[in-house]
């Protein structure tokens, strides 16, 4: 059993950008710049945003945070997101979900400029994926692409099943690892609440995608010997013995799991650090493709 694990892959990443962006500024170019929009006080998006702005000024990127109240109306915050659209210095554009009750969310992701979309959720992204042409790719399939890839896993005519259809990471990930890509080119199982004979399905997988936001779902039982497992689940469980009240937990009941793998991902430590390089990897595809300056 081996860790795939994100801290190091995404270093490497993060590595490669920042000699990037050396390069750009010695060069005198400007380097890219996200701007991220938080609605409210949510403790999780506080969290995952925070830790998105300080990985883009790491590696020297430009990073704004637009903080907007929970009690905003659409036509406000459609408003904000006008305004970043039309904002030369603006490579990418992401507004961290979710959002509250009186905001229909696919408004919103529709209203970014499909060239800003770096979360890779705009219908015109998402059909480039489907048609297997260059798009921005949901940032946490993009990631688990790239863990794949640093870790050089052989995909190509594997059994995978997907546990988990949202559109954020289920259906792209079933997508991605069945399109013609070396690491893809998969016989794709994508499974759902209305799965039939979920556990036979997951012990036939050489792959196993667990993405359905259970923690501890997936069990040894479960898992075919030598099997690959990538848990997507990020879930905070109270913990009253830990400082911040609370601890991640997966997908995946690890422990019991991990001696039955050939690789796995950590909860913390895999997918969630791996999102964040796909992150970065988008904005600095959107800037080079806006600016010329690869």
């Amino acid at each position: 059993m081996e860790i795939l694990d994100g801290k190091i892959a995404s270093l490497s990443i993060k590595q490669q950008l920042k000699n990037q962006i050396d390069t750009l500024i010695n060069n005198n170019h400007r380097p890219p710049h996200l701007a991220a929009v938080l609605v409210g006080t949510n403790g999780a998006s506080e969290t995952y945003v925070a830790s998105k702005v300080k990985n883009c000024e790491a590696i020297g990127f430009r990073s704004t945070l637009i903080r907007l109240p929970d009690n905003i109306d659409e036509p406000a915050l459609l408003n904000t997101i006008e305004k970043l659209n039309n904002d030369d210095e603006v490579d990418g554009i992401l507004v961290q979900l979710p959002l509250p009750k009186q905001i229909n969310e696919q408004h919103i992701i529709s209203a970014i400029d499909p060239a800003k979309d770096v979360d890779g959720f705009h219908p015109v992204s998402v059909g480039k994926m489907v048609q297997g042409s260059p798009s921005f790719i949901s940032a946490t399939p993009y990631g688990i692409m790239l863990l794949l890839e640093h870790y050089k896993i052989e995909t190509k005519g594997k059994q995978a099943v997907v546990i988990g259809r949202s559109n954020i990471v289920g259906r792209p990930m079933s997508i991605l690892l069945s399109n013609n890509h070396p690491y893809g080119n998969c016989t794709v199982t994508l499974c759902h609440s209305h799965t039939k004979n979920l556990k036979e399905l997951c012990q036939q997988a050489d792959i196993l995608v667990a993405a359905l936001g259970k923690p501890q779902f997936v069990t040894a039982d479960m898992v075919k010997e030598g099997a690959i497992v990538i848990d997507v689940g990020i879930t905070r469980i109270e913990d009253a013995t830990t400082k911040s009240g609370y601890r991640i937990k997966g997908d995946v009941a690890f422990d019991e799991v991990a001696p039955k793998t050939s690789y796995i991902t950590p909860v913390p430590g895999g997918v969630g650090l791996m999102t964040i390089a796909g992150l970065l990897k988008n904005t600095m595809l959107a800037y080079s493709q806006r600016s010329g300056n690869d």
